[in-house]
């Protein structure tokens, strides 16, 4: 029988990302999600697979997988928790279902992976370093996090759920690991995410002047998704159980990235400003020299190449899911 490893929020971006990859190494993917922002289209194309199940459900309630076969409880090796809102528009709609899955789908998955004798990784963030005034970020710095501000609901809870992950880890022995993940794009990205790649694409391709928040100097660094994904699956075969930063360094100012994509989509629009929005982080670049040495893990792939893949994939999306977009990011 092959390894099992539930993954959650795996109607997701990246979710669904790392069904693919793990099915292709050969496991048994159980996928779990509740769809309150993933979506069936992002994994349509494994239902059919017999090594593939889905399992529509909340993880911030009772987790339980049954056995493939008997429907019975059944063996679990590896547990992703990719489960939880990662965009401002999202977690700014549904602060409450945030907290509740960083906090108790966290607590659900732990238990799990305790009683199951399984290895867990949980998908943490750069947005527990806030709005850093450490450049660029380390593993080793705190952070700068607003509690009570508009994105404190995101923060802090990836914040808690490190801290409960490390938890398990040190006083129950459950082999966890934690992936501090940077901004990542590619295709299955949501047009109406709010974060600032599809924001600009969409604009683009609407014919709308693009979106700048501020003076457009504050900055991102961006990971292509198959990068990142090589990323965690290497994080989670490796014995390193403190967090690790996964991204890519390579910083760019958000006005620069405008010009990036004016000049990828071959459109004529112009950059517009507007206020920026309240304790959107000034600058955000990983230091991935942990990562380097633990792992032996950097991205490969370049900005200019995973821009052209992603732009093929909005350029393809269907007229309405172009027009029905939100223009805001973080």
């Amino acid at each position: 029988m092959s390894k099992r490893i539930l993954i959650t929020g795996a109607a997701g971006f990246l979710g669904s990302h790392l069904c693919d990859r793990f099915l292709k190494e050969g496991f048994y993917v159980t996928a779990m999600d509740n769809l309150i922002t993933g979506s069936l289209k992002n994994i349509e194309h494994l239902l059919q697979n017999e090594n593939f199940e889905f399992i529509p459900h909340d993880v911030s309630k009772f987790v339980e997988v049954p056995h493939r076969k008997t429907g019975h409880n059944g063996d679990v090796h590896y547990i992703l928790h990719f489960a939880s809102p990662a965009s401002p528009i999202d977690y700014l709609k549904i602060p409450i279902q945030t907290l509740k899955v960083g906090s108790l789908g966290t607590h659900n998955l732990l238990g799990l992976a305790k009683a199951k004798g399984a290895r867990m990784l949980i998908a943490s963030t750069s947005e527990v370093y806030g709005d850093p005034l450490v450049h660029p970020q380390t593993e080793e710095y705190w952070g700068n996090v607003n509690p009570v501000g508009p994105r404190g609901v995101y923060d802090e809870a990836k914040r808690f759920q490190e801290a409960m992950t490390m938890a398990y880890h040190r006083y129950h022995g459950v082999e966890t690991r934690i992936a501090r993940i940077f901004n990542t794009y590619g295709p299955r990205m949501r047009l109406n995410d709010g974060r600032v790649l599809p924001a600009f694409i969409g604009q683009a391709l609407r014919g709308e002047d693009l979106t700048v928040f501020g003076d457009g100097k504050q900055t991102r660094s961006f990971c292509f998704v198959d990068d990142l994904v090589e990323g965690i699956y290497k994080l989670l075969f490796s014995d390193y159980a403190e967090p690790v930063n996964l991204g890519n360094p390579d910083e760019i100012t958000i006005l620069e990235f405008a010009e990036e994509i004016i000049k990828l989509t071959g459109t004529k629009q112009k950059i517009i400003f507007k206020p920026l929005p309240q304790d959107d982080p000034k600058q955000r670049q990983p230091d991935i020299s942990l990562a380097k040495k633990v792992l032996r893990w950097e991205p490969k792939i370049s900005r200019q190449e995973g821009l052209k893949i992603t732009y093929d994939f909005f350029r393809k999306l269907p007229h309405e899911e172009l027009f029905k977009s939100e223009h805001r990011f973080g």
